[in-house]
């Protein structure tokens, strides 16, 4: 018994020490300013990536190649980049003011650049994580591509088996398929990948695009060609990081820029004295819970609420969303659109201008005459970016040559996690965030709990979290390893612990806001790593995220209106 316990315990480890090896690596790839992913170079992050098997990469140790963790890497990568031997990571240095339309992946917001048949640029402009993110996607991208070029290569002279041949063909041709030619071209692309014809079909259509309804095919094709030309020429891809990107990195210059911005909209509208609650989530479910039961009047007479809210998120639902957003721009909301390079959106609430008592969230009178709040929802920051945003935000604003603390009343998160113990859509309550990797421990008195939001369907826990370095490095070991020992953590994501870092120093070091804030987070179970089929990489949450969003939402904002 001790022995497995043992054995379990040290292959946590050696996932952890292959971590920390990779971001060690990355950071010194960095500051070198190039690199080579398949040379030498490379070697190291690669090694640690087939140590570590990461379950959103599922089988990139095996001979086959992994289709669900493929899908998952180009939804967050621009599209072409498969095509691309230079990849080239910049900060914001105006390509959006050139003639280079840009690329935005359609699962991750960040502007890139095709600056030509052979080169693609990715715009840096959320910190360290974002890199981490990229250069840990393009390795196994990478590493994908030469399992290709191992299945089609014959011979040292570059002499290539049937299928690849017929794949060219197909990729290449300039007419567009048949369903007839298109099933030919799975079966020969299915014998390159290890993979059955049925799974090939079955991940066909996740792939495809309304411009590129082939899509597999030429990812498949490119990346075997350019990791051909890697074997047989030498002629390896080469991932650099743009001289000023190196300079800017770690110095807040945008979420500086988005700060600023924000507090001169606060001041010109005479907000910035108010009492301001900040919400980080996302950019609809604030601004559906306060103006839906005033917009959707009619709807509501023939379905519940959280029907109403089912029905917004549908894709195709765009005119119900269009009257809530109407009803809150006339009505108290002020939506700025992020021009820093944070992509980060915000919306400001004055409930001055809105009539609370037509929500349905409970509010309790009273006949204390308080201040009416300010709602400030900024849309998700990712991983080290939560600390830059919100350390900037927490400053004083420099107005009339003086500072001007903000009254910031409360700071609530919610965000998708990874859940440890439950599965899709349960919902997590944090008593301290533990970042992984250090021995820093961000323990804090969290305003929700357990019991606000039992007795709703979903399951709630509550405990430690950790936060990662990033989500597409975790394995079953490391999570079994925190899950099963002392520190019983019920969850991962990429961000608590960096806001609460921001948060605490804003309130308990530089006292720039109230020592005392409210802090309340929460989060949904966006996928359960523990699970076999139970990463992100096995698809989204659907509609089954509908309900824990909007449970937290209304507990937070009646905690607000409450003055709880």
């Amino acid at each position: 018994m001790n022995k497995k316990k043992h054995h379990a315990r040290t292959r946590a480890q050696e996932s952890s020490n292959a971590i920390e090896r990779m971001y060690i690596t990355m950071r010194h790839l960095f500051n070198r300013g190039f690199y080579k992913p398949m040379g030498v170079s490379g070697e190291t992050l690669r090694e640690a990536l087939l140590l570590l098997r990461p379950e959103i990469y599922g089988s990139i140790g095996d001979e086959k190649a992994e289709l669900e963790g493929l899908l998952y890497v180009i939804d967050r990568l621009p599209q072409g980049i498969e095509e691309c031997m230079f990849i080239n990571l910049t900060s914001d240095e105006g390509y959006s003011n050139s003639h280079f339309k840009p690329i935005i992946p359609p699962k991750r917001r960040r502007n890139c650049y095709r600056i030509d048949d052979e080169q693609m640029n990715i715009e840096i402009t959320r910190g360290r994580s974002e890199i981490y993110d990229i250069l840990t996607h393009l390795t196994f991208m990478f590493v994908e591509s030469h399992k290709i070029s191992k299945r089609v290569l014959i011979n040292e002279s570059g002499g290539t088996t049937r299928d690849w041949v017929k794949l060219e063909k197909a990729v290449l041709g300039k007419k567009k398929l048949t369903q007839n030619e298109r099933e030919i071209a799975i079966t020969h692309t299915a014998n390159i990948l290890g993979r059955t014809f049925e799974e090939l079909r079955f991940v066909y259509e996740q792939f495809q695009t309304p411009e590129q309804p082939e899509r597999l095919l030429h990812i498949v094709y490119w990346l075997g060609k350019l990791a051909i030309e890697e074997v047989i020429n030498n002629n390896k891809r080469t991932i650099t990081f743009s001289p000023v990107l190196r300079e800017r990195l770690g110095h807040h210059i945008h979420g500086e820029i988005w700060a600023d911005n924000i507090k001169d909209i606060l001041h010109k509208n005479n907000l910035l004295e108010r009492p301001i609650h900040i919400i980080s989530a996302n950019m609809h479910s604030v601004m559906n819970t306060l103006y839906s039961p005033t917009a959707l009047k009619s709807l509501l007479s023939k379905k519940t609420i959280f029907q109403v809210y089912e029905e917004l998120s549908k894709k195709e639902n765009v005119i119900l969303r269009e009257k809530v957003t109407k009803q809150a721009t006339q009505n108290g909301m002020i939506y700025i659109p992020d021009a820093s390079g944070t992509n980060i959106d915000v919306q400001i609430f004055d409930t001055e201008k809105l009539d609370l008592s037509k929500t349905d969230l409970e509010i309790v009178k009273t006949d204390k005459k308080s201040e009416k709040p300010i709602i400030f929802v900024m849309d998700y920051a990712f991983g080290e970016q939560a600390y830059e945003t919100i350390d900037e935000l927490l400053k004083p604003a420099f107005i009339d040559n003086k500072d001007v603390h903000l009254n910031v009343a409360s700071i609530s998160i919610m965000g998708k996690a990874g859940i440890l113990e439950g599965g899709k859509g349960d919902i997590m309550i944090p008593s301290a965030h533990i970042f992984e990797g250090t021995a820093d421990n961000y323990p804090f008195i969290n305003e929700l709990s357990k019991s606000d939001l039992d007795g709703h369907g979903l399951a709630v826990f509550e405990g430690s979290m950790i936060t990662v370095l990033g989500t597409s490095l975790q394995n079953k070991d490391i999570l079994r390893f925190f899950y099963n020992s002392t520190w019983h953590v019920i969850g991962l994501e990429m961000e608590g612990a960096h806001y609460q870092k921001a948060i605490q120093s804003a309130a308990k070091v530089r006292k720039t806001i109230n020592p005392d804030v409210k802090v309340r987070y929460a989060y949904y179970a966006s996928d359960n790593p523990l699970e076999t089929g139970g990463t992100l990489a096995s698809g989204g949450l659907g509609t089954s995220g509908v309900k824990p969003t909007y449970l937290i939402t209304r507990k937070i904002l009646q905690q607000i209106f409450n003055n709880q």
